[in-house]
């Protein structure tokens, strides 16, 4: 899951080399936290929310395959 989120947020920025994913874990969820640059915050939310809405659609389809709900966090 840390290896899609950060290829999809990578492809999307101007400042790749900025990006990091953390992933924790616990019994039945997933929660992966992604920071990038300030001046690529914009690109990675998107127009009303809807860039950060298909990163979280394609990583709750992938834990879904696992049993997981799966839960984007964007940070500052």
């Amino acid at each position: 899951m840390k290896e899609l989120i950060t290829f999809i947020a990578e492809k999307l920025v101007d400042e790749p080399e900025e990006v990091d994913v953390t992933c924790r874990e616990d019994d039945d969820s997933l929660t992966i936290e992604l920071r990038v640059a300030q001046e690529d915050l914009g690109k990675v939310i998107g127009k009303q929310g809807r860039t950060a809405r298909a990163m979280r659609t394609v990583l709750a389809t992938a834990a879904a395959r696992l049993d997981k709900r799966s839960r984007l966090e964007i940070l500052e």
